[in-house]
């Protein structure tokens, strides 16, 4: 058996690009808006909190992020997970740094999750839309 396994993260390369295709949707849509990629362990790789971006966004598009690399799914998908359940509904959104709304999606690579990105400051649907836009640029 294997005492060390190899994994594969995303580059900054990668994360930069991610930032800039997302920040420019944001600028096309004329909302500021904070975006974060994360690497496959939840570190912060690459940033940016454009001009008028609100500061409580920092710290979401952050978490966001985070979210979505920890179960390797996006954080709008973790309402309907837990909704009819109220044990994780009444329990687990008081985990810190979890989000269960829209804006946070992993990041995947020939299957392998390196990464998850955020985008927080409009309502969750344009954070959705923003943060697909970062994902199209390295797919």
């Amino acid at each position: 058996m294997d005492l060390v396994k190899t994994k594969s993260t995303i580059t900054s390369y990668a994360a930069q690009k991610m930032i800039e295709a997302a920040k420019a949707k944001a600028e096309e849509m004329g909302k500021p808006m904070v975006i974060a990629v994360v690497d496959d362990a939840g570190a912060l790789k690459a940033y940016e909190r454009m001009d008028g971006a609100p500061l409580l966004s920092v710290d979401i598009a952050q978490d966001k992020a985070y979210t979505a690399i920890s179960f390797g799914m996006a954080t709008h998908e973790w309402h309907e997970f837990i909704k009819n359940d109220p044990p994780l509904l009444h329990g687990i959104v008081k985990t810190d740094r979890l989000v269960v709304f829209g804006g946070g999606y992993p990041v995947f690579v020939n299957g392998e999750l390196v990464g998850g990105i955020g985008v927080s400051g409009g309502h969750y649907s344009d954070d959705m839309e923003v943060a697909q836009a970062g994902l199209a640029a390295i797919s």
